[in-house]
């Protein structure tokens, strides 16, 4: 199915479920009102954005050298440090790490580089159980879904749907669409993962080159129980989670959790700079960090696109995207919905593939504007569009560039270009689309879908002028 209208068929999908749309609706709205509870002060937030964005920027201009910085700290820490550039080889990295200690069992805290390489899948085909223990990323696991939203993965979840899934995959607990009952079943169910795992699994929010630190943040407790209950611990995230200094966190996890979900600050924040000690009775035997490319080096080398790489995943710009509220996030059929994926996936995938994404954008700017770290949005996504139907760009790390070109709309474009550079016969179309109005089609394509067909009025402009006594000059 072409990649057009399989977009088309999501969309109308996801449009025609009322009750997904209502929770999510619900949600935004929600987390919208609680992030700007927490920046009252409108001045101190664009101090603070601009602090964030000057911390990540840093951090990108001086990647390459960063993560060298990074991979000697943490290896003189006791983590060892893996390469990969594809998915690909960031699964094969991760199933022979497992495979060596002779792990079977894995529980996993929220990760969506994982998502972005398919891991879960991966290991699973090698029989090696993984199980997902943030309770949104639980949820979908049961359903057999993708996340749905980055830091809130079965946001178009009701209670009644999560009960039904527990009921189903658990028939011996007692059936309750109480939330607080859904959890504490799912707290007896993951405790029990987590004593006998045999691995654990993480993302990591920031890398700390300067000492070799590993953060994430969380609020449930499973990423701490993931990162320390077992022996052994990986943590997987893209290259671009460096930054330079500990004294560039503070910010960043003051930003963080107020513009995702309009806390304070999270729950928990985990730091982890080595594998178990002699003296400690706790934590992992042994600590892995995958770095994982995919396109990010390319990303990275486009002065035009490497602001991309300055998110933080907040989740933000999605949760005040217009278009994202409407249709949610699986219909974008991508690992990263909303502007962030807009902007992301066709650079990471192609636009041949993904490039149909930048039409789901009203270029608002709301997104824009709420972005902790000022990535421009609307402009990389009004890039992508141009460099979808255009091959002249030069950016060569994007592909499929062109590819969404539509030679009848091109023709038409310059047709009306044409047309409208040359008065005479501008005058002598405008002329015949007033006298000849009653051949207007009531159909044109996609725009008549929700919209009446525009109709050229009876006269033009300059005969109305003319009429009222006006000059033509």
């Amino acid at each position: 199915m072409p990649q057009t209208e399989a977009f088309a068929q999501r969309i109308n999908k996801a449009l025609a479920n009322n009750q997904a749309r209502l929770s999510l609706r619900v949600t935004m709205d929600r987390l919208k009102l609680k992030r700007q509870q927490q920046f009252p002060d409108k001045q101190q937030l664009n101090a603070l954005r601009h602090q964030a964005k000057t911390i990540r920027q840093n951090a990108l201009n001086h990647l390459p050298e960063l993560l060298e910085q990074l991979e000697e700290k943490l290896t003189e820490n006791g983590i060892q440090v893996h390469w990969a550039e594809t998915p690909d080889q960031a699964n094969r990295i991760i199933h022979d790490i497992l495979s060596k200690a002779g792990a079977k069992t894995v529980v996993k805290g929220k990760s969506m580089v994982s998502e972005e390489i398919d891991m879960n899948a991966h290991l699973e085909q090698h029989g090696i159980e993984v199980i997902e223990s943030d309770l949104g990323e639980f949820i979908i696991q049961l359903a057999h879904e993708p996340p749905s939203h980055i830091i809130m993965p079965a946001i178009h979840k009701n209670a009644r749907d999560v009960a039904k899934l527990f009921h189903q995959h658990f028939p011996e607990l007692a059936y309750s669409e109480d939330v607080d009952e859904l959890t504490l079943s799912a707290r007896k169910i993951l405790r029990n993962k987590f004593a006998n795992a045999d691995a654990g699994i993480s993302g990591v929010n920031f890398a700390v080159a300067e000492t070799g630190t590993l953060c994430l943040v969380e609020n449930e407790g499973n990423g701490r129980l993931s990162t320390t209950a077992p022996e052994l611990h990986i943590a997987i995230t893209g290259i671009e989670k460096v930054i330079e200094k500990l004294q560039d966190l503070p910010p960043l996890l003051n930003i963080l959790p107020k513009t995702a979900t309009g806390q304070p600050i999270t729950t928990y924040v985990n730091m982890i700079s080595s594998p178990r000690k002699e003296n400690e009775k706790d934590g992992p035997k042994a600590v892995h960090l995958v770095l994982l490319d995919n396109t990010r080096s390319d990303i990275h080398s486009s002065d035009e696109f490497i602001d991309t790489l300055r998110c933080i995943r907040c989740g933000s710009c999605i949760n005040h995207c217009p278009v994202y509220v409407q249709v949610g996030g699986h219909a974008y059929g991508s690992t990263y919905p909303g502007p962030i994926g807009t902007v992301l996936e066709p650079q990471r995938i192609g636009l041949q593939q993904m490039g149909n994404l930048t039409s789901a954008c009203t270029l608002c700017g709301a997104c824009a504007e709420a972005c902790p770290v000022e990535i421009p949005l609307p402009s990389l996504i009004n890039q992508l569009r141009a460099e979808s139907v255009n091959q002249q760009f030069s950016d060569s790390h994007i592909t499929g560039k062109g590819s969404l070109r539509k030679y009848p709309e091109a023709i038409t474009w310059k047709l009306w270009s044409f047309t409208h550079a040359r008065p005479w016969l501008y005058g002598i179309f405008r002329w015949t689309a007033t006298r000849l109005r009653f051949l207007t089609p009531s159909r044109l394509g996609g725009w008549t879908k929700y919209r009446t067909a525009p109709r050229p009025a009876p006269k033009t402009l300059h005969e109305l002028a003319r009429q009222q006594g006006f000059d033509n000059e």
